[in-house]
């Protein structure tokens, strides 16, 4: 029986279906594990896959190429070098399950398949995968007995407690943990949970990714047997951290690792959607991104986030100006292309407006202007973003905030043009809340210069589209401070209107607002897709039909 154990935890970014990188990456992570002595290597939930695989896990040439992966990662383990535990998906018989593998000397020890398939919010994995059977027995690994708990189950009610029960003396929680503003304490209070009705140690591994709109911000940590989390790996950070365990009679004890220092509120969230900007044009192969800057706070903290995760000459901004853009809104995004150090360059609309307006007046006649006109300028921008995409390779940034896609406060195919949206899960409340944090703060993993990019004038003038004389959002909408508590009661917690009005709101206000939220489903459907940070997001969170009657 041993008395030590090195163990480390390996938080790396595995990219969904590139099986031969994720296998090259898990090698250079045991590699860097053995020269610091490691004895275990321990990765986070599907790392040969990527999480998660969606549908590409039911193709068959692709379950085949990650066994075939998994039994490669195991021979490698004859060298005598540090043991592994990783995740792939498994078909056994005409069953598919979501595994964990521990290998060691040459081969696969242990097999455990996930018990616990979360279908709610951005998971549906009963679509997909098998349950695996319940409670199944710990790992003995050179003598100490390693109890696998693959992501939810950590979460499933006595599962702790049968592996204890079996003698398991560590728990390890290979996970993929998707991020949202709430997730590190929910993480802490599952695994603290698990640890006092059993009194044993938990380990838990968490990725580190960018992935379509689901992230994930890292953070794994070490819980010791009296609930205190002794280990912190850092957020939006690759690593392989080393922790050290002796034996202390019955009980072992984790006695030394690092303890990154988490971060919340402003700067989590901000730091999660650079790394998810970062990671979807990358992972994607763009040259870059383009961005309609246009003076206004949306497009500023846009074009500062591109910059962060891609590093300025990667990002091209563009004025698109018509008769009502105001001068203030063109000094403004100058200067706020100056301080982020992008290639900017000013394109005026008016020859197209002017083209449209011809083209349409046979027809419209003497019909008076209307929203129709302030369409055209926002589309004819989205042509123009269209067209220097398609010309030099970059992907368009779309930049309209959660408050208004919740309202349908956007134009289809005109502001609503691009390959993806940062802020589309950010109201616009929360938006001021990231320029003032970005101004203010800098963070080691952004790529833009530090001190601050977004113009004061920017963050405190009143918002407007600028389609029309003397626009302002406040003139179809209430204002933020107001739509944006009404918005996230309806959305993130389903609230009646009664129920919020009787939180001190007006019902004429919520009923509208409520109204405008369902009848911009439609647009929210053909919306360009955003990384999730609230609790419930428009697209894998809250899937409402488009076509329906209801109103409270």
């Amino acid at each position: 029986m041993t008395d030590q154990i090195s163990i480390a935890v390996a938080q790396i970014a595995p990219v969904v279906g590139d099986i031969d990188g994720n296998v090259a990456r898990i090698r250079d992570a045991r590699r860097e594990a053995a020269a610091a002595g490691a004895d275990l290597v321990v990765f986070c939930e599907l790392v040969v896959a990527g999480y998660p695989p969606e549908d590409l896990v039911q193709k068959p040439s692709f379950q085949r190429a990650c066994r075939d992966a998994v039994l490669a990662l195991a021979a490698d383990t004859a060298d005598g070098g540090p043991a592994l535990i990783v995740g792939a998906p498994w078909k056994d018989g005409d069953s598919l399950y979501n595994a964990a593998f521990v290998l060691h000397a040459g081969e696969i020890v242990a097999t455990r398949y996930k018990m616990r398939l979360p279908n709610y919010g951005v998971f549906d994995e009963p679509r997909r995968f098998t349950p695996g059977p319940a409670f199944p027995e710990p790992v003995d690994l050179n003598g100490v007995r390693l109890g696998l708990m693959v992501c939810e189950d950590m979460w499933l009610p006595g599962a702790g407690e049968a592996l204890q029960k079996a003698g398991a003396e560590i728990f390890i929680v290979p996970h993929g943990s998707p991020f949202r503003e709430t997730s590190l304490a929910e993480r802490a209070d599952a695994a603290r949970e698990r640890v006092r009705q059993t009194g044993l140690p938990l380990i838990f591994i968490n990725q580190l990714a960018g992935q379509d709109e689901v992230l994930f911000e890292g953070a794994g940590f070490i819980m010791d047997r009296a609930g205190e989390i002794v280990f912190r790996a850092p957020q939006f950070i690759e690593g392989v951290f080393l922790t050290r365990w002796r034996r202390d009679g019955k009980h072992w004890i984790c006695e030394d690792g690092p303890r990154a220092q988490w971060v919340d509120g402003a700067e989590m969230t901000y730091r999660a959607v650079t790394m998810a900007v970062r990671d979807y044009v990358n992972k994607n192969r763009f040259k870059g991104v383009i961005i309609g800057l246009s003076g206004g706070v949306d497009s500023a903290l846009t074009a500062a986030m591109a910059v962060d995760a891609l590093g300025a000459d990667r990002v091209r901004c563009v004025m698109m100006a018509s008769r009502y853009t105001s001068r203030e809104s063109l000094e403004d995004a100058g200067a706020c292309a100056a301080l982020l150090g992008v290639d900017y360059r000013s394109i005026s609309i008016e020859p197209g407006v002017a083209a449209f307006d011809e083209m349409l007046a046979p027809i419209f006649g003497n019909l008076d202007k209307d929203t129709t006109e302030e369409n055209i300028q926002s589309r004819l921008r989205g042509v123009i973003l269209m067209a220097l995409s398609n010309k030099f390779g970059d992907m368009v940034l779309t930049t309209g905030n959660k408050s208004e896609m919740s309202v349908g406060y956007a134009t289809l195919y005109g502001d609503m043009n691009g390959g993806y949206n940062p802020l589309k899960d950010i109201y616009k409340t929360d938006v001021f809340a990231l320029c003032r944090w970005r101004n203010e703060n800098h963070a080691v993993d952004l790529k833009g210069p530090s001190g601050g990019v977004i113009p004061e004038r920017i963050i405190i003038k009143p918002p407007s589209a600028e389609l029309r004389e003397d626009q302002k959002d406040e003139d179809n909408l209430p204002p933020y401070d107001i739509l944006d508590p009404i918005l996230e009661m309806l959305v993130e917690k389903e609230m009646a209107v009664s129920e919020i009005v009787a939180e001190g709101y007006d019902e004429a206000v919520v009923r509208r607002i409520e109204h405008l939220l369902y009848v911009a489903e439609y647009k929210r459907r053909q919306a360009a897709p955003g990384p999730k940070v609230t609790a419930v997001n428009f697209g894998r969170d809250r899937r409402y039909p488009i076509t329906h009657g209801w109103r409270d």
